[in-house]
């Protein structure tokens, strides 16, 4: 083994048992079986768990504009509203989006009555604004503005999750599109998660001069959120050894493609936690009252990481509903989790794909 291998097991981590290596060009799709060791966390406070929408294809984002919960669709482009009975409507098609492997229509925010997209485009990957007009049940999107672009794209590692940050700046995660060298250089955008203003500005308290770059050594992140106290986490999909969830500081060197997994070197900032791609790839994470919740794909679970104790975590709904893309925090205070059947890498059901409406108690 070389640098990656996996060194300072005596810290508060999840530590697993070594794996079959999963394909690195493959790092969403089916691999073979693999063995985690997980120090289990009290269960997580949930209520019944409901399937509120079906009939979804491939859905890779929700947010909530108000009370009314937005979807984006991988690779239809379509932007969905859901009502009260979990009926869907067509909001708008995001022109320009050209799927393939990984990439589409991605992540979504709302901010100010604006919608923010990420996409795959034509050789980019970029982020648009549009303004949402109407009442719900009649929602439209107004012109794109370009507020970032020129992102490198591939058929992997997109990245692609948005969010705004307590400190109402937008963050987006940004895969290292195959260049995994990328990850390592402050002059590249790619491998990292980005802070910049509404308008797509530099902020002037980041962490690089003149740089988006917030912090740097990913692979390819597609969960971001923070809590109450402005901490950050973000979940990572590892290569072939570990997937991650972190916690973000400013400036902060995450290590692809020097180290995956926990390290224990100097310049480098070891994961909370670690597991193996088959029972994680992780996706879309939210956080409430005290809980990480994480989504994961191929893993096809829910994990509860508490805060009182990021080393554990209490898993649910294993092999229930399939591939798991995100997690949101309803205004009602519910999970909403849409899963990811219908991507070409899922095993559909009938009806998926879905989204499951989970009270918390």
């Amino acid at each position: 083994m070389t640098r990656r291998q996996i060194r300072g097991l005596g810290a508060a981590v999840l530590v697993s048992a070594l794996m079959t290596a999963c394909s690195a060009e493959d790092p969403e799709g089916p691999g073979p079986g693999a063995s985690t060791t997980t120090r289990s966390a009290p269960a997580a406070p949930f209520g019944e768990p409901e399937t509120f929408a079906d009939g979804l294809d491939a859905p890779w984002s929700i947010a909530f504009h108000g009370r009314t919960p937005l979807v984006s669709e991988r690779d239809s482009a379509r932007i969905l509203e859901v009502d009260g009975s979990g009926s869907t409507r067509e909001v708008g098609v995001i022109a320009g989006v050209n799927p393939r492997g990984e990439g589409g229509l991605l992540g979504i925010a709302v901010h100010e009555n604006h919608l923010y997209v990420y996409f795959t485009a034509d050789g980019e990957n970029r982020i648009e604004r549009f303004e949402i007009s109407g009442a719900p049940g009649e929602l439209a999107l107004g012109p794109a503005a370009t507020i970032l672009d020129g992102l490198a794209s591939a058929n992997y590692h997109n990245g692609g999750r948005i969010a705004f940050g307590p400190d109402g700046m937008l963050y987006a995660t940004v895969g290292d599109a195959g260049g995994r060298d990328r990850a390592q250089d402050l002059d590249s955008l790619s491998g990292k998660i980005l802070r910049m203003t509404p308008d797509g500005d530099v902020p002037q308290d980041n962490p690089f001069s003149n740089s988006l770059v917030y912090s740097y050594g990913h692979r390819n992140s597609q969960g971001i959120a923070w809590t109450e106290d402005g901490t950050m986490y973000a979940s990572e999909f590892g290569q072939d050894t570990w997937d991650e969830l972190n916690k973000i500081e400013a400036g902060g060197n995450y290590g692809w493609p020097e180290v995956e997994g926990v390290a224990g070197e100097d310049g480098f900032i070891d994961p909370l936690q670690q597991w193996s791609p088959d029972d994680a790839s992780p996706s879309g994470i939210a956080i409430h009252d005290g809980m990480i919740y994480i989504a994961n794909l191929r893993g096809e679970r829910l994990r509860a990481v508490p805060f009182t104790d990021p080393a554990t975590a209490d898993e649910q709904f294993v092999d229930t509903y399939g591939r798991l893309r995100d997690v949101a925090i309803a205004p009602d205070g519910s999970l909403w989790i849409p899963t990811n059947n219908t991507d070409g890498r899922g095993d559909p059901n009938p009806g998926d794909d879905r989204i499951i409406r989970v009270p918390l108690r």
